[in-house]
């Protein structure tokens, strides 16, 4: 062998060295290999594009009144039927849930908001303001939620609030009461982070508290955060539902799949013509499981217990 050729050796700590994985990386991959949980996206993202993409295509309109087509059953022309106006059920449907995923998600975007920032507030400063906010907390537990959004509900019929913005109010109204599950969540989360070492670094640094809580301590409760507003979504929709289905949530003629599933009432309909309750009802359904589903698998992917 030349002396001026050297022989090729490897370095066994380099020999096919591996990408360390980020956190996100290993919780996309356990979500992933979670068959229910893939379903669950799947299945939530065609009720996306169902409802939101749908009404495009659709050849009817939402105010295309024709009595002589009433109460018709599912046939080439309306795939889903007609309800008592002669409207078109399926793009009906359609409509409504984008009101319905539109008060799901926005409510809860208000709710981890209000929940999140409440209870960051109450694991770090502790004491006098950890009490306060606890127990105030414990009088939004100990609500009546039904009752009092039905109430609630009943007043903005009273004050006549325009249909079209209804919505809105119902969206805030079920954020501001449903934030507490998540308060007390990110505050045992915070009780625990404000004694790791890297909070002892920012002491150190002599970090404002603000930047402690917003740029270190939440972003190590987004796991929790994530879970906690991914099942709160199928409550929300749920509620909005069981609220338009009383007559005290969306009111017609906007549709919501609640107060479309409200032909049940009629004892002829809920017998004769199913295609007027049974599409809402479906589709309150698969979106529910489909978001417990979901919420199920992010659960796993994001638990640090869970092995790889």
């Amino acid at each position: 062998m030349s002396a001026d050729v050297m022989p090729i050796t490897e370095n066994k700590n380099t020999k096919k060295a591996k990408a360390v994985d980020t956190p996100w990386k290993t919780a996309f991959r356990r979500f992933t290999r979670n068959k229910l949980a893939v379903i669950g996206f799947i299945m939530i993202v065609f009720m996306f594009i169902l409802c939101f993409l749908g009404p495009v295509f659709s050849p009817h309109n939402l105010f295309d009144y024709s009595l002589k087509n009433k109460n018709l059953a599912p046939n080439s022309m309306y795939w889903l039927g007609t309800d008592k106006l002669g409207r078109d059920i399926l793009l009906r449907m359609m409509l409504a849930g984008r009101i319905s995923l539109l008060v799901g998600f926005v409510a809860t975007f208000i709710a981890v908001m209000i929940g999140a920032t409440l209870g960051a507030l109450a694991g770090f400063y502790g004491k006098i303001i950890d009490t306060i906010i606890m127990r105030v907390a414990d009088i939004f537990m100990a609500l009546p939620l039904l009752p009092i959004l039905i109430i609630l509900g009943a007043v903005l019929s009273d004050l006549k609030v325009d249909p079209s913005s209804r919505i809105y109010y119902l969206m805030v109204i079920i954020g501001v009461l449903n934030w507490t599950t998540l308060a007390r969540l990110v505050r045992g989360q915070i009780l625990t982070l404000r004694e790791q070492e890297f909070m002892q670094a920012t002491e150190a640094l002599g970090l404002k508290d603000g930047r402690k809580i917003f740029k270190h301590l939440l972003p190590n409760t987004i796991p929790v955060i994530i879970v906690t507003a991914t099942l709160s979504v199928a409550g929300a929709i749920l509620t909005e539902s069981a609220l338009s289905f009383l007559g005290v949530g969306v009111v017609p003629p906007t549709p919501s799949w609640g107060n479309m599933i409200s032909a049940a009432n009629n004892l002829i309909d809920f017998r004769k013509r199913p295609w007027l309750w049974i599409p809402p009802g479906m589709c309150i359904l698969i979106t529910s499981v489909a978001i417990n589903l979901i919420g199920d698998g992010l659960r796993d992917a994001l638990d640090p217990k869970t092995k790889k």
